[in-house]
């Protein structure tokens, strides 16, 4: 009905600001200033619309026309110095993103965001470091925000798969990589990300075949191939870590195994079949306080029988460790026969009896002496079948009357050869002895 009316076009723009349509209202308010260039509140609803939809010098130009206008309007002053602060708050989050400071980028968004919260750019700028520092809910909630607004929005598809890829779910992530590139072709970090997401798919796919067909060697190649691929992807890097310290556990490179699931924790310190994988390397390197702590962490997570029993045998295993080894004592395997125990034995104590080293400095006696009676206490326990079961099962030997302190070794060795006059030392030569039994 009037068409040329500057004010009816500022009142429905800013009728349309209040309904957040910022869009729509910046065209009827640039309308109202061409129509009347001297329309102040027309340039400070322009400057409004742009500064809310993330154009700040936009706004700057709109708020210094209001101020050439009216010099005085604090309003006008105010919002200037808003667009300002945007600006300052879009420079540093530049900087800060090549420096890869995602949490400052996401406080200055934060704050850019209070004086522009239409920007799709800042709220996708923001979504995309939610995501490199883990925070995926966050970020996905984001992207789906402007997803439903606009569902062709090229940068919050490309978030959403960011998002999927980093939880280790590649392939729903590729589908939404392929599809921001649908609707923008030169979205170079779609382009980057959709390309390494299937690559790491066919590596890790490829690293698994090789293993399950057991040629190891392959697939730790594969594995390592993997990891080169992308350092930011934190959840399959930890998987992949974590494939390549098994891959080395059956290849028996324990400690390279350990460090794998070392890094594959420190990744992801939630991650519990790297846990439990480095509490095997450890039992099967004798590592038993190693191993109690991360069955101690993995039953405080789950708390399954099959991790209660670990932890268990893992907690007897370090306190058999705390003990004297009577195997190693003799020099057999834990699963040696009597025959070979009985062997060992004869072998040590005639190597360590202290006659043989009567001529020795008396350091040497008593280092000798102190190994001979090991060998014999060793003995007194792997031989007797009942101690030997207490001591395999980790039992406490003092109890029942298994006091090691009331044996004699000497007694011991006079008894495995035959008794008294059973045996004797002779010299035959400097340092040189010989055994003559009777």
């Amino acid at each position: 009905m009037c068409p040329k009316n500057a004010s009816y076009y500022g009142n429905r723009a800013a009728t349309l600001m209040m309904l957040g349509k910022f869009r729509e209202a910046l065209g009827d308010a640039q309308q109202s200033v061409r129509l009347d260039d001297s329309f102040v509140r027309g340039h400070l609803r322009e400057g409004k619309c742009h500064l809310s939809l993330g154009n700040a010098m936009a706004a700057c130009r709109s708020y210094q026309r209001a101020l050439e206008l009216d010099h005085k309007n604090a309003q006008a002053q105010q919002e200037f110095k808003n667009a300002n602060a945007v600006m300052e708050y879009e420079k540093i989050a530049e900087t800060d993103f090549e420096k890869r400071d995602f949490r400052k980028v996401v406080f200055c968004m934060d704050r850019a965001l209070e004086f522009a919260p239409a920007c799709h750019r800042f709220k996708i700028l923001k979504a995309e470091c939610l995501a490199m520092l883990g925070r995926y809910p966050e970020a996905q909630s984001v992207a789906s925000d402007i997803l439903r607004m606009d569902s062709t929005n090229a940068d919050a598809l490309y978030v959403r798969g960011l998002c999927l890829y980093y939880e280790d779910c590649i392939e729903k992530a590729v589908q939404f990589f392929v599809q921001a590139l649908r609707m923008a072709p030169d979205h170079e970090k779609a382009c980057v990300a959709c390309r390494n997401a299937k690559a790491l798919k066919a590596k890790k796919e490829d690293g698994n075949k090789a293993f399950k067909e057991g040629n190891y060697k392959l697939a730790y190649e594969l594995y390592t191939e993997a990891l080169g691929i992308d350092p930011n992807n934190i959840k399959t890097n930890a998987k992949l870590y974590c494939n390549r310290g098994t891959v080395n556990s059956k290849l028996r490179k324990l400690d390279d195994a350990i460090e794998d699931c070392t890094q594959a924790v420190k990744l992801d310190d939630t991650y519990i079949k790297a846990y439990l994988r480095r509490a095997q390397c450890y039992m099967d390197t004798e590592q038993y306080e190693e191993a109690v702590r991360d069955y101690e962490k993995v039953y405080q997570t789950e708390k399954t029988k099959e991790h209660k029993q670990l932890l268990k045998n893992a907690q007897l295993e370090l306190k058999k460790s705390k003990r004297k080894d009577y195997y190693k004592i003799l020099g057999v395997d834990k699963n040696a026969s009597e025959d070979e125990i009985k062997k060992a034995y004869r072998k040590r104590a005639l190597m360590h009896h202290p006659d043989r080293h009567s001529g020795a400095s008396a350091e040497v006696q008593k280092e000798e002496e102190k190994k001979f009676k090991e060998v014999g206490e060793a003995f007194t326990i792997l031989s007797d079948p009942k101690k030997k079961t207490r001591y395999d099962s980790g039992q406490d030997l003092d109890e029942e009357g298994m006091n090691m302190g009331d044996f004699d070794a000497n007694n011991i060795f006079k008894a495995f050869f035959g008794g008294p006059g059973g045996f004797s030392f002779e010299a035959s030569g400097p340092g040189n002895f010989f055994f003559q039994f009777g």
